[in-house]
């Protein structure tokens, strides 16, 4: 079994930026595409009829689809743990999953109808439960390849940071549509703004699945991986993910994290738009800003981490995000010139993510590769699925939440909503911090 050289895993960390590209062109412009700021020059697609007070259509639609794809990874899990082919356990899923994934997302942007319409309403629900499955064929078996690859702790979170690297990227270039959507227009002298962004969402489309296939076709699995020597039935495995102790700090800190981190992303563009009443297309100007900033920051990450160990540093960043969300609640009211608060707003944000960029995928590929040691069960896709299906759990409470409080006011001079998402973004980031601080790291890394 030869360890991973240094080129691989630049091979493997594209297979992120693909992916990474189709979920955060969801997280930033889904919510903003049904249901737009009066002044942002898209039409209505849907109803934005209120039920119960504060639940519409989007919220609804979204949260099934994410409830839908949190259950389906611990079954695709349980098979890529169980599969045996000649390209081994991972691999032959990448294959099938990458396309899809990528079609999907596109399409969710192309509503049958022009206006309002049921139609609408059953393409996006559609359409939605087919990227995140197709999503999910793609993402835990290769979440599962992290421990495989890596074969003792330092090459695991070598291999982490350089997912982060792709991640961030794929975060910046799904902050772009905007500004491709202009590139695009201008172009090709596209007049409508909903044509636009459909134009620059299929280059994102074509882009993302050709990074998603790069390492599905230039990685060998079995040259860089142990054979699994037992294995366990889905519910089974599942059940001993959940009742592994270090596992179970782990997830819970991380769903919280997550709702937070889905709540804050969603309302990206409404932060920008209606609270600092900026142009959409800063978005794009910003967004890259932190991202590079956080670049800066990695090998002090890696080095840090390796030094003093990781969960302290996560601990630190989940702290610093309580802070930072609850000042965005305040944005717009500081007495200080509105792109000095959005400047000040991306540089502050740019320190945690450089951490919980790199350490939690490390962090989870250390628990996965300590309990196969322990116990002999090569579980590591369920490791991931559990993990995942935690993290959609938090992703679909965080996208309902935002979606609801837009019925609270989400234009400039009825923000409440837009505003009051930030402040729970913090108090759950706050307590992800305190929950964390249980994990036993010692304990983990002492087998090795």
């Amino acid at each position: 079994m030869e360890r991973l050289p240094f080129s691989k895993k630049i091979i493997y960390a594209i297979g992120q930026l693909g992916w990474a590209i189709c979920i955060n062109v969801i997280n930033f412009q889904l919510v903003y595409f049904y249901l737009p700021p009066e002044d942002a020059g898209l039409p209505n697609f849907i109803t934005t009829v209120v039920f119960l007070g504060i639940l519409n259509v989007v919220t609804l639609v979204l949260a099934s689809g994410r409830l839908f794809d949190a259950i389906t990874d611990p079954f695709i899990a349980s098979l890529s743990d169980n599969w045996k082919s000649k390209l081994g356990r991972r691999i032959p899923f990448m294959r099938i999953g990458a396309i899809p994934t990528a079609l999907f997302m596109v399409l969710l942007f192309y509503p049958p109808i022009a206006g309002i319409s049921a139609t609408n309403i059953i393409w996006l629900i559609i359409i939605q439960l087919l990227f995140y499955f197709s999503l999910t064929v793609y993402l835990t078996p290769f979440f599962a390849l992290i421990p495989e690859l890596g074969h003792d702790a330092d090459q695991r979170l070598s291999i982490a940071t350089w997912l982060s690297i792709t991640y961030a990227l794929g975060m910046m270039i799904g902050s772009l549509v905007p500004n491709i959507a202009d590139l695009f227009a201008n172009m090709f002298e596209i007049s409508g703004r909903v044509q636009a962004i459909q134009a620059g969402l299929i280059f994102l489309g074509v882009l993302a699945a050709i990074f998603m296939l790069l390492p599905a076709f230039f990685i060998d699995e079995k040259r860089y991986t142990k054979p699994a020597e037992k294995s366990v039935p889905m519910r089974e495995a599942l059940r001993r993910c959940f009742q592994n102790e270090s596992f179970k700090y782990y997830v819970v800190a991380e769903l919280a994290y997550f709702m937070a981190i889905a709540i804050v992303m969603a309302g990206l563009l409404y932060y920008v738009t209606v609270l600092m009443e900026l142009e959409e297309s800063m978005s794009g100007v910003l967004f890259p800003i932190m991202v590079v900033l956080s670049f800066i920051g990695y090998p002090f990450v890696y080095s840090l981490a390796k030094k003093y160990g990781k969960k302290r540093f996560v601990v630190w960043a989940f702290l610093f995000m309580f802070v930072l969300f609850l000042g965005i609640y305040f944005i717009g009211k500081y007495p200080v010139p509105v792109m000095v608060q959005a400047y000040a707003m991306v540089v502050g944000l740019a320190i945690p993510i450089s951490f919980l960029g790199v350490l939690p995928n490390a962090i989870l590929a250390d628990i996965a590769k300590k309990d196969a040691e322990v116990t002999g069960v090569a579980q590591e896709g369920m490791y991931f699925a559990a993990r995942t299906l935690m993290q959609k759990l938090g992703q679909t409470l965080g996208v309902f939440t935002f979606a609801a409080l837009t019925s609270l006011g989400n234009s400039i001079g009825d923000d409440l909503g837009i505003r009051l998402s930030a402040l729970i973004g913090s108090v759950l980031c706050l307590f992800a911090g305190i929950y964390f601080r249980k994990y036993n790291e010692e304990a983990v890394l002492g087998v090795e």
